[in-house]
């Protein structure tokens, strides 16, 4: 199809004034004014077939992708017979979880002898999912400028939007998995824990409080008692998937943050022997994975996580929370993601841990909300920023008094910015699991 350009509507805006003029001047003139305007369409139709034929053309989408993460989607086009002319220019509708507004733009560059043209568009898909690319449009322009040729293609290519695991991959973490005590292949932590493993002789600078007396006597020399760290602790990620939840932090849902933040610690506890399980909800419960015991099983975690879904309503954390300690038959660490925004739904959820963390090891994580500290910390230039700073400092005073309640209570509360959740929560686990409290 051949289609007039912006270069070819600007002429013909120029030219009607033109025409009134000679309309006005010379009456018996006005024969120009339609030889004109056909012979500016011949030029668009001459333009139009001087652009060139389009021999083929081929999208290639990768499959799948992660949360904010670079996503490329190419498009090669091969057009024959072209007589110069600017770069072919490229649109593609699709999913507005995989680029803002549903639509992405990019230029085509020249490639081998004039006739194949390559260009990529970088998305950053915003939300988990299956995102559909619905439709490829392509015009380039003939040499005039005047016309381009303009083709629309129907596409059926889905992409599979997983959760971010860019974290696991980093080298820190597998250097520290490499090198750490919880390595690459899981061995017995000697010297700490709870578990008693076996007796070794007293040597200068072990804990006393560890000597064992009664084989001291028995062998006439100290022999002191060694444990190892206890295995096969269950540790459950509980995520609240409610609307506090859904609100955007640098970009992305505050929920994908935390399910990359526990996939990466999930992936250190395999690592360590322990059992990992997810649990999700909202309004009602919406994921309880069984619990998996080998870090091959890595991908059954991160196919659960790709499934919580965004919920624009409030959580039930009486129903969730009861229902979870109900499913865990011995003691285990629970680790929540949350965030609140009204004193209200705070103190639901304080009654609700509550009795959560009489039987169990509680972990409380909630990101650092910087846009409110901002605003509580900006200078009040007029009476409505003052009143906005001053309502930001009363909700990040309510905040703290939450998570003090929390504290009280003897839960772990951990807040920080989102891209250092994952690696504190790693490092509060490690802790836990080396003062033997999770068993």
């Amino acid at each position: 199809m051949i289609v007039p350009t912006a270069r070819t509507a600007t002429l013909a805006a120029l030219a009607a004034p033109l025409a009134l003029v000679v309309a006005a001047a010379a009456p018996g003139a006005w024969v120009l004014v339609p030889a004109a305007g056909m012979a500016l369409l011949i030029l668009v139709l001459l333009d139009g077939l001087m652009a060139g034929r389009l021999r083929d053309i081929t999208l290639t989408v990768p499959a799948d992708a992660e949360v904010g993460e670079p996503l490329p989607i190419t498009v090669l086009a091969e057009i024959a017979g072209r007589r110069g002319g600017g770069a072919p220019q490229a649109s593609i509708q699709c999913d507005p979880r995989l680029a803002t507004g549903g639509r992405a733009d990019l230029a085509l560059n020249d490639g081998v002898s004039g006739e194949r043209w390559r260009g990529v568009a970088q998305v950053i898909p915003s939300r988990r999912g299956t995102g559909a690319v619905e439709r490829l449009w392509l015009r380039w322009p003939g040499p005039l400028g005047l016309a381009s040729q303009q083709i629309s293609r129907e596409l059926g290519d889905q992409v599979r939007i997983w959760p971010d695991l860019s974290p696991v991959r980093s080298p820190a973490l597998q250097v520290f998995l490499r090198d750490a005590q919880f390595g690459l292949i899981a061995r017995r932590i000697r010297g700490e824990g709870s578990q008693f493993e076996s007796l070794a002789e007293y040597e200068p600078g072990m804990d006393r409080r560890r000597i064992d007396w009664k084989t001291s006597a028995r062998q006439t020399r100290l022999f002191a008692r060694e444990f190892e760290s206890e295995r096969n602790n269950p540790i459950v990620f509980a995520f609240d998937c409610g609307q506090a939840m859904c609100e955007p932090i640098d970009g992305l849902p505050r929920i994908d943050r935390a399910v990359s933040a526990a996939l990466t610690a999930s992936y250190v506890a395999l690592k360590g022997g322990d059992r990992v399980a997810l649990f999700g909800f909202a309004r009602q419960v919406e994921l309880m994975t069984p619990f998996v015991t080998d870090a091959r099983a890595f991908h059954r975690l991160q196919s659960a996580a790709a499934g919580l879904d965004y919920h624009a309503q409030e959580p039930n954390f009486t129903l969730a929370l009861a229902t979870l300690s109900a499913r865990l038959e011995r003691r285990s660490m629970i680790v929540l993601f949350s965030d609140f925004s009204d004193p209200t739904s705070a103190e639901l959820m304080i009654e609700s841990v509550s009795r959560l963390v009489q039987r169990h090891v509680v972990l409380f994580v909630t990101m650092d909300d910087a846009e409110l500290d901002a605003m509580a910390a900006a200078d009040p230039a007029d009476l409505a920023r003052l009143a906005e700073a001053v309502s930001a400092d009363t909700l990040a005073r309510q905040r703290a008094l939450v998570l003090q309640r929390l504290r009280q209570l003897g839960v772990d509360v951990i807040e920080a910015p989102w891209d250092k959740i994952g690696y504190r929560l790693i490092d509060r686990y490690l802790a836990i699991k080396r003062a033997g409290i999770i068993g």
